[in-house]
C-alpha cells in the first residue's frame, strides 16, 4: 500500500515487476518476451524460441530471454 491515511493506493514494486517491464520494452509488436523461469513453466504448454541474453537496464547481469511463438 502506498498513500496516506485519507487515500491509498496499491503499487507492485521491486524486482519481478521491474523485469517485466524491462521485458515488455524489449519486445516486439505482437511479441510476447519471457524470462527463463518463465519459460521452465509453460514449455510443456507453448512454444518458445531462445532469443539469447538481453542486457536490462537495473539488472547487473544478462537476463537469458525467450519469444513465445504464436
Amino acid at each position: 500500500m502506498i498513500g496516506f491515511e485519507q487515500r491509498w493506493e496499491y503499487a507492485a514494486i521491486g524486482n519481478v515487476p521491474n523485469l517485466a517491464a524491462r521485458l515488455c520494452g524489449e519486445a516486439g509488436a505482437g511479441e510476447i518476451i519471457l524470462d527463463a523461469p518463465t519459460e521452465r513453466a509453460v514449455v510443456t504448454v507453448a512454444a518458445t524460441e531462445p532469443v539469447g541474453p538481453l542486457t536490462l537496464r537495473g539488472f547487473q547481469q544478462a537476463v537469458p530471454a525467450f519469444k513465445l511463438k504464436a
